[in-house]
C-alpha cells in the first residue's frame, strides 16, 4: 500500500520539469508509473495538483502551494541528513564517562551498537561511587544515581527507578514465598552495605498510605557490590533488593521471582550530568542520547 511520502518525490520532480517524461527518466520510472503516482496523490488531497495537456504540464494553483511545502520539507530532511552524517564524521577523540560501580554490566551490556555507530571515539569509563568533579578530573559526563544537589551542571533525566525484592525460584520452594515486608524477619536477607561498612535497610510502599517504609530486616550476608548479591541470590542463597534495571531480564526469564510485590517503592532517578555549554559538543551530545535509548528499554 503506497503512503503520502511514496508519491511527493514523482509530483515535485513533475513539476519542477513539467514533463512526466523526464520526471520518470531521472526517477528511473516509467511514465506511466509516474501519472499513478500523482493521481493518486491528488485522489489523497481531493485536489487537482496539475494541469495536463498533450504537450504542456502546469501547476494548478493548489499544486503551487503545496510543491513550496513539499520542497520546505525536503530540505528540512537533507539538512537532517546532512546533520546526521556529519557527527558520524565528527565524533571522535575520547570521551571520559564517571559511572557508579552497579550501573556497570547494565551499560556496558548495550554499548556494543553505539561503538560500532561511531568508531573513531574511543570510550574511557571509570566507574566509582563517589562524586567525580568533572572539571578538575576532566570528566566529560557523569551518570548519577539519587536526588541531584543544587550545582551548575546540566543534567538529563535517564530513568526512574524502583526497587524489587528478588529470591531464586529454589530459595522460595525451600523457604516459602513472603508476601509481606514484616515476614521477611524469618528469612535470608542479602544486604548492601556502603563504603562505610553500614548495611543499607530495605524500602518498601505502603499501598494504603502511599508512603515509603523502611522494614528492619535481618542480615546475613553483605557486599558493596550489587551484582555480587544478585549472584548470590541467583544461587539460592537468599532474598535480596536491587534495582529493576538489574532484575528485569533475570524475572522475565523466570531465573529470580518477586517477591513483596505489592509493596514495591519508587527508588532514585538516574541522571547523565555534564558541564554548562558542553552538552551541544557532537561527542557528549551523541552519547547521552544514546544513553536515554538504554535506559528507555
Amino acid at each position: 500500500m503506497h503512503n503520502l511520502f511514496d508519491d511527493l518525490l514523482p509530483f515535485v520532480y513533475v513539476a519542477e520539469n513539467e514533463s512526466f517524461r523526464k520526471a520518470a527518466a531521472k526517477l528511473g520510472l516509467t511514465p506511466a508509473a509516474v501519472s499513478k503516482s500523482v493521481q493518486r496523490l491528488e485522489k489523497r488531497l481531493g485536489v487537482q495538483l496539475l494541469h495536463r495537456t498533450t504537450r504542456q504540464v502546469a501547476l494548478s494553483h493548489e499544486g503551487s502551494l503545496f510543491l513550496a511545502r513539499c520542497k520546505n520539507a525536503m530540505s528540512e530532511l537533507q539538512m537532517g541528513h546532512d546533520e546526521v552524517s556529519q557527527y558520524q564524521e565528527i565524533v571522535q577523540g575520547t570521551l571520559t564517562v564517571s559511572l557508579p560501580m552497579i550501573l556497570g554490566r547494565f551499560v556496558v551490556q548495550k554499548l556494543g551498537g553505539f561503538r560500532q555507530r561511531y568508531p573513531k571515539l574511543t570510550l574511557h569509563l571509570r566507574f566509582t561511587d563517589q562524586y567525580s568533579n568533572l572539571i578538575d578530573e576532566q570528566v566529560d559526563i557523569a551518570i548519577r544515581i539519587g536526588a541531584l544537589e543544587d550545582s551548575t551542571l546540566i543534567s538529563r533525566a535517564l530513568m526512574k527507578t524502583r526497587w524489587v525484592t528478588v529470591a531464586s525460584p529454589g530459595y522460595i520452594a525451600t523457604h516459602g514465598l513472603p508476601e509481606h515486608p514484616s515476614t521477611l524477619q524469618s528469612h535470608q536477607c542479602l544486604k548492601f552495605h556502603s563504603t562505610r561498612g553500614v548495611p543499607v535497610e530495605w524500602i518498601f510502599l505502603d499501598p494504603q498510605s502511599k508512603q515509603t517504609e523502611i522494614y528492619p530486616t535481618p542480615l546475613s550476608f553483605s557486599s558493596d557490590q550489587g551484582d555480587i548479591l544478585l549472584e548470590a541470590a541467583l544461587s539460592g542463597q537468599g532474598i535480596c533488593q536491587a534495582f529493576s534495571f538489574m532484575t528485569q531480564h533475570l524475572l522475565q526469564k523466570g531465573h529470580l521471582l518477586e517477591v513483596c510485590k505489592d509493596y514495591a517503592a519508587d527508588g532514585p532517578p538516574i541522571h547523565a550530568l555534564t558541564t554548562a555549554g558542553r552538552q551541544h559538543s557532537p561527542r557528549i551530545r551523541v552519547f547521552i542520547d544514546y544513553l536515554l535509548t538504554i535506559f528507555d528499554e
